[in-house]
């Protein structure tokens, strides 16, 4: 990829690229100034608009897009979504687990939608580039889900079969962005590898076993700095070389 300098950049994604991470001292959630894309802005030769919005799922992420794309273009679209478009109303299923529930987003919804948008931003002449989701821990998204209540978890292990289950269905979204960076033969930041590749992917998790902490988003920062390193070089810095 080549672009002139300064490159400017729309992220859109969920909370993880809007920087939120979980305060363990406060018991809440909390906006850092560790997340990757603030600490990036320093270390890329690019201008950075992050639309990122705790909660967006691709549907409820595109409207601010697009409203976005109105008013200037952008070279790259950074798109890191999908962590939302997997979840269900866990709070609901805990009530009543006997009922037939369905995630934010259809996979295959959100496969198509991810797929249009990457088209109709190559239409405008702007590269989409796709990002994979970090992994989850399965027991301690459960544990979170349930608000460790022993009665709550039942109703929703009694709805899942598996606290695996979990793990493999979010895979399967993370699955999806692959699929459309390889259909579309888009570009895509491999941050699940990033994470999986260590000894404990686990440690780099917040609390909630799904957002990552201070130490997960630098490793989310190395794994774009060496990306970029081997496929557009003049987009760093040269003290983040």
């Amino acid at each position: 990829m080549v672009f002139n300098l300064p490159c400017k950049v729309v992220v859109c994604g969920d909370s993880i690229s809007a920087g939120i991470i979980y305060d363990e001292q406060n018991h809440r959630y909390v906006k850092s100034a560790e997340g990757f894309v603030g600490v990036m802005q320093n270390r890329l030769n690019c201008v950075i608009k992050n639309i990122s919005r705790f909660g967006n799922t691709i549907l409820t992420a595109l409207p601010r897009l697009t409203k976005s794309l109105e008013n200037e273009t952008p070279d790259v679209v950074l798109i890191a979504l999908g962590g939302n478009d997997c979840d269900f109303k866990w709070d609901e299923i805990a009530q009543n687990p006997n009922e037939d529930y369905q995630p934010a987003t259809d996979p295959d919804e959100f496969r198509l939608a991810l797929t249009n948008l990457v088209t109709s931003l190559r239409q405008k002449g702007i590269e989409p580039v796709l990002m994979t989701l970090p992994p989850l821990d399965p027991e301690r998204y459960f544990r979170w889900v349930s608000k460790n209540s022993a009665e709550a978890g039942e109703k929703i292990l009694e709805w899942l079969g598996s606290v695996s289950r979990i793990y493999w269905w979010h895979e399967r979204y993370n699955a999806a962005v692959l699929k459309v960076a390889e259909t579309t033969k888009s570009a895509w930041i491999d941050l699940r590898s990033a994470f999986l590749d260590t000894p404990d992917f686990r440690r780099y998790l917040c609390r909630d076993g799904i957002h990552p902490n201070s130490e997960g988003h630098q490793l989310i920062c190395l794994a774009i700095s060496q990306y970029l390193q081997e496929s557009c070089p003049s987009l760093l810095k040269p003290a983040s070389v």
